[in-house]
């Protein structure tokens, strides 16, 4: 007599109305797109410290998924590009005007600029606005080359996170809430996110280097 084995699905914790319900949540008590921003964000560093292993997983590892993330990936990288593009081939950018308006935005009862952030503009930011005029396209400019091409992606989505946050800490919201949101799922997935890019070609050939390598070794010792 045969004795099936049963094993446990692994699934989400969650059903999916409940899904819908936890990603709705900040859109139904409060219209402040900062706590809906740090909302999301909690919500995945749950799932990937303290929650489902299994959506990591399909993250990092699935195939189909990495088809999604390239198209993510390859958005991300428009926007950036075009952004950066702009201000390069217009010829004229100058954070200044950016830069004393955030000022600006520190007054008041509820300033949308903080005090700490203040400090750095006057004594870093303003002082030295012609780095940042060059800084600021040319990084924007090669986040973008970087995320379409998918090479270095993880490094690429990491320093166009820096700059979205960098212009949210200047009072500027824009699309930069929605691009730290689709952002994460690109720096959360590794290397998946590159499988269809540079990366993906270079680590392929990488590993067909060392098995190579590995297998001319055991030859040798045969």
């Amino acid at each position: 007599m045969k004795i099936k084995k049963r094993t446990a699905k692994l699934g989400s914790p969650f059903s999916f109305y409940e899904a819908i319900g936890i990603f709705t949540y900040p859109l139904q008590i409060d219209n402040d797109i900062h706590f809906q921003l740090c909302y999301y964000i909690l919500v995945l560093i749950f799932l990937i410290i303290g929650g489902n292993n299994m959506f990591i997983e399909v993250l990092r590892q699935n195939k189909k998924v990495s088809i999604l993330l390239a198209v993510l990936r390859v958005y991300l990288g428009y926007t950036w590009l075009m952004a950066g593009w702009g201000k390069i081939a217009g010829g004229q950018f100058d954070a200044s005007g950016f830069l004393k308006g955030a000022l600006a935005q520190a007054a008041g009862d509820h300033p949308a600029v903080q005090g700490w952030w203040v400090v750095f503009l006057e004594n870093l930011a303003i002082p030295h606005v012609e780095l940042f005029n060059t800084l600021v396209p040319w990084g924007e400019l090669l986040v973008g080359i970087g995320l379409l091409i998918g090479c270095f992606t993880k490094t690429a989505v990491f320093f166009g996170l820096v700059m979205n946050f960098l212009y949210l800490f200047s009072g500027s919201t824009s699309t930069n809430v929605q691009l730290v949101l689709l952002s994460m799922f690109i720096l959360v997935s590794a290397l998946n996110a590159g499988r269809y890019g540079v990366d993906g070609v270079l680590l392929s050939r990488l590993k067909d280097k060392l098995f190579f390598n590995k297998t001319t070794e055991i030859k040798d010792v045969a």
